[in-house]
Formats: C-alpha cells, sequence, structure tokens
C-alpha cells in the first residue's frame, strides 16, 4: 500500500492489519476514507466562512475551520468506523438509521456556509435592500412618534385659529348690513344715515370689538403652539439627521437574504436545495456504501475477531465468577469451621473455670438452701 492509500485506509476507521488479511476490501476503504477526508475539508471551509462572516477576522476563521474540520472528520471516522455489517438487511438499517440523522444534520451544517459563499453577490443586493426596507421602517416609527404631536398641536393652532375667524366672519356681516343700510341696497331700503343704519353700526363695531377681544386672548396661544410646533420638528429632522443606517452583513442575516431570494427566485431556490442535497449525499456515502455492499471478506475477519474475543471474554468471566464463588464457598466453611471449633473450646474454658468456682465455694461453710440454689445454678447432680 502507497503512502495516500494508508492515509484514506486510517480516514476510514478500518483495522489495517486485519485489512491486509483481506486485500481486495483495500479500495473500498480506501474510498470511504478519501470521502470522509473530503466531508472535513469542507467542514472546516464552511466554518471559516462562517466565523469570518460573524467577526471578520482571518486568523479566527483559519483557527475555528481548522478545529471545525477536524470535529467533523473525526465523527465521520467515528460514524462509518462503529457500522458493522451483521448480514441482518432490517438490523442493519436500523442500526444506522441514527447515524444517517446525524449525518445528515451535519450535511445541513456543512451546506449553508457554503451556499452563503456561492450566492455572494446575490445576498449582497438582497442586503441593501434589507437595509432600505429597515431604514424606511426606522424612519417612520421616529416620524410617527413625533407627528402624531405635531398634529395635535396644529389642530389646537386650526382650532384658535378658527375662533378668529369666525369673529371676523360676525364682523363683516354686520358691517356689510350696516353698510348696505347706509346706501339703500339693503335693509330698509333707504339711502341714509339714520337710527336703522347706526344700530346697525353699533353692532358692526361690538363684533369689532369681540374680534380685538379674541385677538389679544388667542394670539399669544397661537404663538406659543407655533413655537412648540417649530421645536418638535427641529427636534425631529435632528433625530432623523443623527440616525444610522443599519448595515446588515451578519450570518443570520445573510441567511435571511438567502431565504427571500428563494421565496421569490424558484432557480436560487432549487440552486439551493441541490447543494444541501449534494452535501448530504456527499455525507451519507459511507454509510451508504457500507449499508448497500454485501458482507466482504473483511466483515467476515472482523465478525469471527470480535466474536473470538467476545466468547474468551464470556470463558474468561464465567471462571472468574465460579472461582469467585468457589472461594466465597471455602471462605463460608472455614469460617463455620472456625466458628465451632471458638464455640466448643469457650464452653470447655467456661466450664473449667465454673469448676474451679465451685470446690472454692464447697470450701466455705454455707447453708444447705444455698447449696440447693448453687447446684441448681450450676447443673451440678
Amino acid at each position: 500500500m502507497n503512502t495516500f492509500q494508508s492515509f484514506f485506509l486510517f480516514c476510514s476507521g478500518v483495522n489495517t492489519d486485519m485489512l491486509k488479511r483481506t486485500p481486495s476490501d483495500v479500495g473500498k476503504y480506501a474510498g470511504i476514507g478519501a470521502t470522509i477526508l473530503f466531508t472535513g475539508l469542507f467542514a472546516a471551509v464552511a466554518g471559516g466562512f462562517a466565523i469570518y462572516t460573524v467577526f471578520g477576522s482571518y486568523v479566527a476563521a483559519v483557527l475555528f475551520g481548522l478545529l471545525w474540520g477536524v470535529m467533523i472528520f473525526n465523527l465521520d471516522r467515528y460514524i462509518v468506523m462503529s457500522m458493522k455489517k451483521k448480514g441482518s438487511f432490517l438490523g442493519d438499517w436500523a442500526r444506522a438509521t441514527p447515524r444517517l440523522v446525524l449525518a445528515i444534520l451535519i450535511a445541513f451544517v456543512i451546506a449553508k456556509p457554503l451556499e452563503l459563499k456561492l450566492f455572494a453577490s446575490e445576498i449582497e443586493g438582497e442586503l441593501m435592500t434589507m437595509e432600505q426596507e429597515l431604514y424606511k421602517t426606522q424612519d417612520n416609527t421616529l416620524r410617527d412618534r413625533y407627528l402624531g404631536r405635531i398634529d395635535s398641536v396644529k389642530n389646537d393652532i386650526a382650532a384658535l385659529d378658527m375662533q378668529i375667524k369666525d369673529k371676523e366672519a360676525a364682523r363683516n356681516e354686520l358691517n356689510l348690513i350696516a353698510i348696505q343700510e347706509a346706501d339703500g341696497t339693503g335693509g330698509s331700503q333707504k339711502r341714509n344715515m339714520g337710527p336703522i343704519y347706526k344700530a346697525k353700526k353699533q353692532d358692526a363695531d361690538l363684533a369689532q370689538q369681540e374680534l380685538d377681544r379674541t385677538i389679544a386672548d388667542v394670539a399669544p396661544l397661537i404663538a406659543s403652539k407655533r413655537s412648540a410646533q417649530a421645536a418638535l420638528e427641529a427636534t425631529m429632522d435632528q433625530d432623523l439627521t443623527i440616525m444610522k443606517r443599519t448595515k446588515l452583513n451578519g450570518f443570520a442575516a445573510q441567511l435571511d437574504a438567502l431565504g427571500r431570494l428563494g421565496a421569490r427566485s424558484s432557480t436560487i431556490w432549487w440552486a439551493s436545495l441541490f447543494i444541501t442535497l449534494l452535501f448530504i449525499a456527499i455525507e451519507t456515502a459511507p454509510i451508504f456504501t457500507k449499508l448497500i455492499s454485501t458482507r466482504s471478506p473483511y466483515d467476515f475477519a472482523l465478525d469471527k475477531h470480535e466474536r473470538l474475543f467476545e466468547n474468551s471474554h464470556a470463558s474468561l468471566s464465567s471462571k472468574l465468577s465460579l472461582a469467585l464463588k468457589r472461594e466465597v464457598e471455602y471462605d463460608k466453611v472455614v469460617g463455620d469451621y472456625e466458628l465451632t471449633q471458638t464455640t466448643a473450646a469457650e464452653k470447655e474454658l467456661i466450664k473449667t473455670m465454673i469448676q474451679s468456682e465451685l470446690q472454692e465455694i464447697k470450701k466455705e461453710p454455707v447453708y444447705w438452701a444455698e447449696y440447693l440454689k448453687l447446684k441448681r445454678r450450676f447443673n451440678i447432680s
């Protein structure tokens, strides 16, 4: 085996010592290892681009890309290495299902950053549109905050102006009536400056006085309201001037832009889908290769090795269990014998001590009743 082939076999996680006994499987596992290696490389590129999009740092992108690629490579290697053909179709698929789900999730994680890179120009244009929409929303929100108050002030000014206009209209109407009475075009239809004219002229003068009072009362309020309106408009214009456009260039914003592009353009949607499916196919290829292939000599050799180890382990465990059981039984018998002998020795010692105590008691004078009690106590015949 050459260097590249040995490296690809290492990537596949195969047992090279056992594979030497089945040389017909070398090409198969070298291909699986190459697929796992390129999946790790794609993951490194995708992870590095994602980090560069977020932080804008080449150093962070390279370091994280390498870390992410190695992690995905090791995970894929473990997934493929842990799969073993047992000869049962349903059993093999059942054992492979969790690994397939994990591989599909990894494929999605790898594919999205690369999709963002492939559609970078289209996404950039969409991001500009999103920035404009966001700026317009912010502009409308800011204007709505002030326009309601400005409209309220304008309505107050209009109401005050209406009071003056109503008074002016009443005065003008009374002046017109007085003039028409004076020139004979209205009222009594007689041209003179008689008492009727004077009465109407007096009404017009009163209306003028009321207008003057209204103007004197309302004019300061109108001036104050206009000043408040000008201040609100100036503040609004100042806030609009200093309001900054939000720059959308983050990872989430690019994903959002790609989603919007896909919703509007069927071409981009299908292209994005096929890219994702491509990475799913790449990520799951080693697993499907092992699933759809028949049991090869390597699988039989590996299964034989594992069964021999399993049987050897079971035999050793059984022997250890039996030895432990015998040791426990031996300890129990020895313990019982020691307990019996110890008990007998203790009984003999107690009996000797009692006999000695009785001899001492017999040497002393005692009453007959007490002697009987002692006989019963020590069970003496």
